[in-house]
């Protein structure tokens, strides 16, 4: 075999994307709490990166304010040697705020809030205050190990039995379970929706002995919603029966999500949409009220052009003025993008804003695209985890583009003013004779829907958790 090596031209486009591109695509990505987070980083990374004060606020005089032009030539002399020196070693000024500015950091972490507990926490405070013998203790231990978020024991007590560790016999685990299930939240350590059930109505101070009745002997039935004959088997009126499912209803099949959960991020809109009160035209504009305003300092601006400012940190200065130069063109084409998309979908959603979700239409997201004259991948981002607020709440940007059909009359409904009018027609309809979904099919080619299947009813119920009509039924 003859081995040798060969030159070889080839021809070919690449794509790379500048450091500065890369950077305007994640701070158009960020919602306006995140873009809050990322400037506070930018300014505390980039000394030359500083807050643009509002117009008429005087300026406090800082560790890194110009000095005065009045200012002693040694005074100066001195100033900037210890500027220059700090940036020579690349280390931020210290940057010292008046004794009336509060501590940001400080009032963060005041009203950061604190972790939630987990279940298994929970619990295990509790067992410690437990008096038991030492066996029944760590089987109660164990127990706690296997219950699951929802309060649940997800294994059965003959798997916690360890014949080659007998800390504990199979009878400290029975009379560990008694003690685990008469915690707090009410209902814990069950194993099976009966058992929980059971469990908080034995706690409850009210007599329960008819609903325990109920769901010790038909719970499947109760499931299925065949309460005429539960009432038959249990030889009592079909209102005992519905008082007693009332009763039951209000227990937590779910007791473990009690402790925590988890919480709600804030929503915090980025668009405001107003109506006008003269003229019902809308107005849109950024929420940012409080958004701070960032400029390059002008004080390291003249440091950095200064003839005898040593190289290193010459650079030093000018890399960092760049940076700065990016992170503020990137934020002003955000909220200009941002802007302009929110002005588009108004300009294709009046009908919404003027009526509702029922008159929600389909808006893709190439037809915003072209309308302002950018890429379909940028309106993506711009929508991307961002909200409106306008008279009807506050609404995710991405609800307004969706697909749909047009009826027979040639008027277009999207998905969404499908789903609302889905659920218009459960809300209304008879609960003694629930509507099928043959029925609910009828109902919407009624209103000029005629194209849409029953399965897709099916499947639009279902997602939006509507249960099909036997279970919908009251009696």
């Amino acid at each position: 075999m003859k081995l040798e090596m060969r030159g070889q031209m080839r021809l070919e486009q690449q794509m790379k994307l500048a450091p500065h591109m890369i950077q305007s695509m994640e701070i158009l990505q960020l919602p306006i709490l995140v873009l809050q987070e990322r400037i506070e980083q930018e300014l505390n990374a980039n000394p030359v990166l500083e807050i643009e004060e509002p117009a008429g606020t005087a300026d406090t005089e800082t560790a890194e304010s110009p000095p005065q032009a009045d200012a002693d030539d040694t005074d100066r002399t001195v100033l900037d040697d210890r500027y220059q020196d700090s940036l020579s070693r690349s280390e931020l000024p210290y940057r010292q705020s008046s004794a009336d500015e509060p501590d940001r950091k400080l009032e963060a972490i005041k009203n950061t809030v604190a972790p939630s507990q987990s279940i298994h926490e929970y619990l295990e405070e509790q067992w410690r205050l437990v008096e038991a013998a030492e066996p029944v203790k760590k089987a109660g231990e164990m127990i706690i190990d296997y219950i699951d978020d929802r309060g649940y024991l997800t294994v059965r007590l003959e798997q916690l039995q360890n014949k080659d560790r007998p800390e504990f016999t199979f009878e400290d685990l029975k009379k560990a379970i008694e003690f685990v299930q008469k915690l707090e939240p009410a209902g814990v350590g069950a194993r099976d929706i009966r058992e929980c059930l059971l469990i908080q109505m034995a706690q409850s101070a009210e007599d329960m002995s008819f609903e325990m009745r109920l769901v010790l002997e038909h719970i499947n039935d109760l499931f299925e919603n065949h309460l005429p004959e539960i009432a038959k088997k249990m030889n009592c009126s079909l209102e005992a029966v519905n008082r007693a499912v009332v009763r039951i209803s209000r227990f937590d099949t779910s007791p473990g999500l009690q402790i925590g959960q988890n919480r709600n991020h804030p929503v915090t809109p980025d668009v405001i949409v107003e109506q006008a009160d003269d003229t019902g035209e809308y107005t849109v504009r950024l929420a940012n009220m409080n958004f701070p305003s960032l400029r390059i300092s002008s004080y390291y601006s003249q440091i950095a052009k200064d003839a005898k400012t040593d190289q290193q940190t010459k650079k030093f200065l000018d890399n960092n003025i760049q940076s700065a130069q990016w992170i503020i063109s990137a934020i002003e084409q955000r909220n200009k993008t941002v802007l302009n998309v929110a002005k588009a979908i108004v300009k294709y959603q009046k009908e919404f804003f003027d009526k509702g979700q029922l008159f929600l239409q389909p808006l893709p997201m190439s037809k915003v695209a072209d309308n302002i004259g950018i890429h379909l991948a940028t309106v993506s981002r711009a929508v991307a985890g961002k909200y409106v607020q306008c008279s009807w709440g506050i609404l995710p940007l991405r609800k307004f583009f969706s697909g749909g059909v047009e009826d027979e009359e040639g008027r277009a409904h999207s998905w969404e003013a499908i789903r609302a009018k889905l659920q218009q027609i459960v809300d209304e309809e008879d609960k003694s004779k629930p509507l099928s979904d043959d029925q609910i099919c009828r109902k919407l080619a009624g209103m000029g829907i005629k194209e849409l299947a029953r399965r897709t009813v099916a499947k639009y119920r279902k997602l939006m958790k509507i249960p099909p009509a036997r279970l919908r039924k009251k009696y």
